[in-house]
């Protein structure tokens, strides 16, 4: 057993639990823990970005990438509400981090002193927990207990507040190994699985749904394991996207408001929905109260609280997906259904994709892309149409491919979180897709990236306006263009150069091909700038708050008005 201060004793928590990067911006009250960290920057790398917001989501990006937990760090006041974005992203999508902030002395707590607030509390709501410490004898437990709470069970962040007097004062610390994360088990009820292997020994046509929760569980062998036994299609989620191979014939695409056809009108052609992981979100269910309406909803979950939330189901299982998938697959009978795959089959035919990949656009973008990088790479997206694009026509075979804001939809998300991807798993090409709209939120962070020759490729699909947003005014807002056109005279070539970063413009297919084969050539951060049609649509569409079978098209309004 030794002394340590708490700045030191920080440090040795983070070593204890195999932190080998940080994500972060130092100011006044952690001026003790970098000076720490200076004394161990051969042990811990430390990244320091352009702002804490992009740390928040660089560190949530080497989290999805990685399956570790993610770390950042701040400053009080500012610095520390800056990271709040970033760790409401995290929560929404149930992503282990820890976010580590300093805050003034105890005796200057309350009082409204310079570069004070409550970021506890601040962040009570969107973190699985919270700390303020406030005795240096208890903050070696509480940093341990964070990373356990992080990763147990369904993962989220959470926060350790220090006060600056911790940081500097003395404690005795001695080292101890990590305690082991157990699979949640405990709460798999005989009963439920019994009813559960009921309900799909019972089905003629089961359907999966995929979702984040497969991933995080690390449950994609045994869900491919449970839908090759009872002959089920598989769709997924934005955040399941990887869970299940895209490429296998199974797989049905995504669900939801801009899922595919067959997905979308396949739910409804069911009789057994399989939700594994998922949380019936609003853009994958549309109307509630008509989703799967022929079939019987069965929910495996980690967390009891989705159960019955937005969806009231018929049957649960609690628990591990992994664990609760083993159980379930040992159960049930081996059945093959030859009238189901036809019929899904049938929907494939019926409702292929439109997309044009001989013109300009989004798809053909994402699809040169997939082309290039042979469907291996990591991909980053901010939130829009181009998020849309990336996750139709890029086909994601495994898991932690795709890292995207599912449900905070945060703009500004991509560039630190490719930086994270990109530092968690350096032999990935990574790239981040963005609207131009959304990169102009955060990228400043292409200087990070430069500063230390992170080569990570930003691919901005700029059609000069807030592409989503004008969708929905076209379609129904009567063309009314309120505060979206963004003709302005930002070049994003210059921009990338002037941060340190190289620059192409790509305004035809054969230009984005050349420029992206460079780009990963260059092995440096690049940003290529494509210039797309301002009016290009995401499709198919489900109107929100509408039942899936609603889903349209282009071909379908072109039917309609003719």
């Amino acid at each position: 057993m030794k002394q340590l201060t708490g700045s030191e004793i920080i440090i040795e928590c983070l070593k204890e639990q195999g932190v080998d990067t940080v994500f972060g911006y130092p100011g006044g009250t952690i001026l003790n823990v970098y000076d720490a960290l200076y004394k161990h920057q051969d042990e811990i790398h430390h990244i320091l970005t352009s702002h804490e917001q992009g740390a928040a989501h660089a560190a949530d990006g080497y989290a999805r990438a990685t399956g570790k937990v993610g770390v950042c760090m701040a400053t009080s006041g500012p610095g520390a509400t800056n990271l709040v974005t970033g760790i409401a992203t995290a929560y929404m999508d149930s992503i282990p981090l820890v976010a580590i902030t300093a805050n003034v002395n105890v005796t200057a707590l309350g009082k409204d002193s310079f570069q004070e607030i409550d970021i506890a509390g601040v962040v009570m709501p969107i973190t699985k927990h919270s700390f303020i410490v406030k005795d240096v004898h208890k903050l070696a437990d509480t940093i341990r207990r964070a990373f356990k709470i992080a990763q147990t069970g369904r993962p989220g962040p959470v926060l350790v507040d220090v006060t600056k007097d911790v940081t500097a004062n003395v404690a005795d610390y001695e080292a101890k190994a990590p305690e082991s994360i157990e699979r949640i088990t405990n709460t798999i009820m005989a009963e439920d699985l019994e009813q559960a292997v009921k309900l799909i020994d019972k089905s003629e046509k089961p359907f999966i749904i995929a979702g984040g929760g497969v991933i995080a569980a690390d449950a994609s062998p045994e869900l491919k394991k449970l839908a090759d036994k009872i002959d089920a299609p598989v769709c997924d989620t934005l955040m399941g996207k990887g869970a299940f191979d895209g490429t296998n014939e199974r797989y049905t695409g995504m669900i939801g408001m801009h899922g595919t056809k067959v997905s979308n009108f396949a739910v409804n052609k069911a009789d057994l929905v399989i939700v594994v992981g998922a949380r019936f979100s609003d853009r994958v269910i549309g109307d509630a109260k008509k989703f799967a309406a022929n079939a019987k909803i069965l929910q495996i979950d980690v967390d009891a609280a989705e159960v019955d939330k937005n969806v009231v189901v018929d049957a649960s299982v609690i628990g591990d997906a992994k664990e609760v998938l083993k159980m379930i697959s040992s159960r049930i009978k081996a059945r093959k259904k030859p009238e189901w795959h036809a019929e899904i089959e049938e929907l494939k035919k019926t409702y292929p994709d439109h997309g044009d990949m001989n013109a300009f656009s989004g798809p053909a973008i994402i699809n040169k892309i997939y082309e290039i990088t042979k469907g291996k790479a990591t991909i980053t997206t901010d939130v829009g149409q181009h998020q849309m694009w990336a996750a139709q026509y890029y086909k994601y075979t495994k898991p932690r491919q795709l890292l995207s804001s599912g449900g905070l939809g945060t703009m500004g998300y991509g560039v630190g979180a490719c930086i994270g991807a990109k530092v968690g798993e350096p032999d990935n090409i990574t790239i981040n897709i963005a609207g131009d709209g959304c990169f102009r939120m955060n990228m400043n962070e292409i200087a990070t990236a430069a500063r230390y020759n992170i080569p990570i490729i930003q691919v901005v699909i700029n059609n000069h306006v807030l592409g989503m947003v004008r969708q929905w005014q076209t379609l129904f807002y009567g063309e009314r263009y309120s505060n979206t056109v963004l003709e302005d005279n930002v070049d994003f070539v210059k921009v990338a150069e002037a941060l340190g970063a190289t620059g192409i413009r790509a305004t035809d297919l054969k230009e984005f091909e050349k420029a992206l084969k460079d780009a990963i050539k260059l092995n440096k951060p690049v940003v290529i700038d494509c210039i797309i049609d301002k009016d290009d649509k995401v499709w198919p569409m489900v109107p929100a708050g509408a039942p899936l079978e609603t889903c349209f098209d282009q071909q379908d309004l072109d039917a309609k008005n003719k």
